[in-house]
């Protein structure tokens, strides 16, 4: 492991690095702020694909590349005179300060509930920080990581179940209210062709409206079904990344074992791929 100093003098040549790109390189020198967040949400999933897998050397270089992105954002607020480095590290530094008054102040705080609850409640305290709970949420967060966000901030300013199995009669009422919307997409005027589930330009109004209805259901399922994760301390957002993982590794099973017969999906019936896909879980795949 490297020392204080020798930590200090990489992260310093970072900086050295950067400050000669954006003079001399075409293509750093035209980058701007706008420009950048494309390309830094990209490397943030990469730095999660590497976390989920358990890939230091991956995990290493991932992580380098986001802090890149950092210093890159620093330096381009520098030269327009905004801020810099320094300026980003105190931020953080002042925050953490703040947000842990129990490491550097005498405020108790002896478990893990504890210290999230006075961090959301910290936070709706500092000076130019969220007024409201959920102003911390981003509205461009994916939509699973929002909604377990937003149930977990709520949680820390008490607006939670009492007993976590009251969950299972939500998440019942939002199944029973989706299914119901369902059947009323099926059965509503001017819709005959069953298997077309998108309202189209010769969609009836009724089907229109359930349609929506459907939707907003579906929203309510899936948002109580987080809730129930989140109540049993299992992230959703990683539930459902290894069940696509699940269906991948599967699904690639069934069409090579397939196509290693000379055979087309398309050409194959379902109970023919229920066949190679159990046998692929029987793999353990």
């Amino acid at each position: 492991m490297h020392t204080r100093e020798e930590k200090l003098e990489k992260f310093g040549r970072l900086l050295d690095i950067m400050e000669k790109l954006r003079a001399e390189c075409p293509w750093n020198h035209a980058q701007t702020i706008d420009t950048l967040r494309p390309m830094t949400v990209e490397e943030v999933y990469e730095l999660s694909d590497a976390v989920i897998a358990h890939d230091q050397e991956e995990l290493k270089k991932e992580l380098g590349d986001v802090l890149l992105h950092i210093v890159f954002y620093s330096r381009i607020a520098e030269e327009e005179g905004r801020y810099d480095i320094g300026d980003v590290l105190d931020k953080i530094c002042e925050k953490m300060v703040f947000r842990h008054p129990h490491v550097f102040s005498d405020v108790k705080a002896d478990d893990v509930r504890t210290v999230s609850d006075n961090w959301e409640m910290m936070k709706t305290r500092e000076k130019g920080g969220n007024r409201r709970v959920l102003s911390g949420v981003p509205n461009s967060m994916p939509s699973m990581l929002k909604a377990f966000a937003m149930q977990d901030k709520a949680r820390g300013v008490g607006f939670d179940w009492e007993d976590k199995h009251q969950v299972w009669d939500k998440v019942k009422e939002e199944l029973g209210e989706f299914q119901a919307e369902l059947d009323a997409m099926d059965a509503a005027p001017g819709h005959a062709d069953k298997s077309v589930c998108t309202p189209s330009e010769d969609s009836s109004p009724e089907f229109r409206a359930a349609y929506e209805r459907a939707l907003d259901e579906l929203g309510d399922f899936l948002f109580a079904t987080v809730n129930a994760g989140r109540l049993y301390g299992l992230n959703p957002d990683t539930a459902l990344t290894r069940a696509c993982e699940k269906f991948r590794r599967r699904f690639t099973y069934l069409e090579e074992q397939t196509l290693r017969k000379g055979r087309s999906l398309h050409d194959m019936t379902l109970a023919e791929m229920d066949a190679i896909w159990d046998e692929g879980k029987a793999k353990g795949l």
